[in-house]
């Protein structure tokens, strides 16, 4: 898997700066899934947290004060803000908060936010797809056994838009699968993955993104959950 992971640690854990009273915790990763938008500093109630996150960029599970957060992106080293959410990080909980869209034209730039709330069992691997392509249309998912046609096969998830998620889904581990994107109601394959095997125990997220820029080929970040 180690192949398919563009997963990057943080530059470091710039909290130093941030004066927050002790307090519960929530642990968050943010992504950078913006294609034309530039390196990105991430703020948490007007200090810098995270810094220089390229694009196809995430950082590692870091700890924050729980509560109500403000969350401010900035093109890297400068004072233009490109996004701003106000989100509710509640005492041991884990996120992702994804910036998607463009900077520059439709769909928008916005933030994402996910609950991973990864089941608890250990038995089997599971997956969450996230269409994060903001020049593809709605989508349909096939996840399955490799190079299989899908000529006679039936999507797994259907019409998913842009900007949604689906939840974990259960899988077999450790055996092959090939996860495939087609435009909603067609067999045209837009994104394909490879052979793909999971750990039991093991919790994934899947991005569909663009290329750099915007538009095609389209393809896809995989990040390591649990």
């Amino acid at each position: 898997m180690k192949t398919i992971l563009t997963q990057m640690a943080a530059t470091a854990l710039l909290f130093a700066g941030l004066t927050f009273a002790q307090a519960p915790s929530a642990r968050v990763r943010v992504v950078h899934a913006s294609p034309d938008a530039p390196a990105v500093d991430i703020y948490v109630d007007g200090a810098v947290a995270l810094d220089n996150i390229a694009y196809r960029g995430a950082t590692d599970y870091v700890e924050l004060p729980a509560g109500q957060r403000i969350f401010q992106v900035f093109a890297a080293g400068t004072s233009t803000k490109v996004a701003e959410l106000n989100a509710t990080l509640t005492p041991g909980s884990t996120m992702t908060v994804i910036a998607a869209g463009f900077a520059a034209k439709s769909p928008g730039l916005r933030l994402l936010v996910l609950s991973d709330n990864i089941p608890n069992d250990m038995t089997n691997a599971y997956v969450r797809v996230v269409h994060g392509a903001p020049s593809a249309p709605g989508v349909d998912v096939y996840l399955g056994s490799p190079y299989q046609t899908l000529a006679k096969r039936e999507p797994g998830l259907t019409g998913v838009p842009f900007a949604a998620a689906s939840g974990y889904l259960s899988l077999r581990p450790n055996t092959g699968y090939m996860a495939r994107v087609t435009p909603a109601g067609t067999k045209t394959i837009a994104i394909e993955s490879g052979r793909l095997s999971f750990p039991a125990g093991s919790a994934w997220t899947v991005i569909a993104l663009d290329t750099t820029g915007g538009g095609t080929p389209f393809g896809f970040l995989a990040l390591q959950d649990r």
